[in-house]
């Protein structure tokens, strides 16, 4: 015998596709904000305490450990104030969406604005998204690139 809902009523797959829904929503925002430099609004959209991880770089002045919502947020900023913003390019290749993870892969692009040299290369995110804000901030990408562009 089996029990399947019944119309009308939430189902597991129902409930999974809300959940994923609700994900790719506020992970689109993210971006756009991100896009846009919109710290107030990236702020908003991450949670009290946040699990951030990117390889740490001593020679990358925005690459740095990170905690709190405005932490995180502000590492937009900082990546403005260091970099050319006409020089900036990013590419989705991929955005996949399964519960409340998500994961963006891309190619990004930049030129360090104190030693004109640029970099380049792809880059995984892992997003993971709680009662609509993020949670989880895991950013894999060529960090040699970005160090060398930052050495004089």
């Amino acid at each position: 015998m089996s029990a399947s809902p019944t119309a009308g009523t939430a189902g597991p797959t129902t409930t999974a596709s809300a959940v994923a829904a609700a994900t790719r929503a506020v992970v689109q925002d993210f971006l756009a904000a991100r896009l846009a430099g919109d710290t107030g609004r990236l702020a908003e959209l991450f949670a009290d305490e946040v699990d951030w991880q990117l390889a740490e770089n001593p020679a990358v002045p925005w690459i740095r450990p990170r905690r709190t919502a405005a932490e995180c947020a502000a590492q937009a900023r900082e990546l403005a104030e260091h970099t050319v913003p006409e020089d900036a390019r990013a590419s989705l290749d991929a955005f996949l969406v399964d519960g409340t993870d998500a994961v963006v892969t891309g190619h990004v692009s930049g030129t360090v604005r104190a030693t004109g040299k640029t970099f380049e290369g792809p880059f995984a995110l892992r997003l993971t998204v709680e009662d609509g804000r993020i949670t989880r901030h895991h950013l894999y990408e060529n960090s040699l690139s970005i160090a060398e562009a930052c050495t004089p």
